[in-house]
């Protein structure tokens, strides 16, 4: 295909598989490749935006950094539905809690993703558009989970533009309307599934919580996320 390798991505031809399961971090996508996945081969090195190729339990899956924010996974999951036909685009990322029952080390998934960025604009659409998952992904992953005996809640979260929030009662509004979590990329990447005609889901681990104050380390970010990690495999 003329449009690969990208700019972004050193992929050639079928080097990716048809689902790719996607952290930010690519530390992250290492480390799942070299733990669970069989006949690995890496496929991207780019901006060191690590990408490999494998198989686990027989099944040939991918795994790719997706970087932080709406911008970031925005180029490289549109590159993967559009260049690479990909059709499904798992991202596994970490997230800050909002609501009372999300706890630390909890697992959510985004059944809709709120957002305060500006991404959807570029289809002019006469209205605001709700990004949301892909059905089947969600009801299979959530069955999945609760086979592993794996606690998981389902419901809105916010991909948001800033990490730094320069005002200060947002996070006490998005709590307001009953918004789980807040994470950075989820939006996007409904957005670009829809307008591939593809599907996506956005599965995040809670690493810090925004009103009690509890945090996770950044390497038990990196590594620590297994419950999560695996209920993606599975999925894939």
């Amino acid at each position: 295909m003329s449009n690969i390798p990208t700019p972004h991505n050193g992929a050639r031809g079928d080097e990716i598989a048809k689902t790719v399961l996607m952290p930010g971090d690519p530390l992250r996508a290492k480390f799942i490749a070299e733990t669970y996945l069989e006949n690995t081969v890496c496929f991207n090195t780019v901006r060191n935006m690590l990408g490999y190729t494998g198989t686990y339990n027989g099944k040939k899956v991918s795994v790719m950094g997706g970087g932080m924010g709406m911008p970031s996974i925005g180029i490289y999951s549109y590159e993967l539905f559009h260049f690479y036909e990909v059709d499904s685009i798992i991202r596994i990322g970490s997230a800050g809690g909002y609501a009372d029952d999300v706890k630390v080390h909890d697992l959510v998934m985004g059944i809709g993703a709120s957002t305060n960025s500006n991404f959807a604009h570029q289809y002019h659409l006469p209205g605001t558009f709700a990004p949301t998952a892909d059905f089947g992904l969600l009801r299979k992953a959530v069955e999945i989970a609760e086979n592993k005996g794996i606690s998981v809640k389902v419901g809105n979260i916010l991909s948001s533009d800033t990490f730094y929030e320069d005002e200060s009662n947002a996070k006490d509004l998005w709590k307001k309307m009953n918004v789980l979590a807040v994470e950075m990329e989820a939006a996007a990447l409904y957005m670009n599934a829809a307008r591939a005609g593809k599907k996506a889901l956005c599965m995040v681990t809670i690493s810090d919580h925004l009103f009690t104050g509890e945090s996770l380390s950044a390497e038990e970010r990196q590594v620590g996320f297994r419950n999560m990690m695996e209920v993606a495999l599975e999925l894939a």
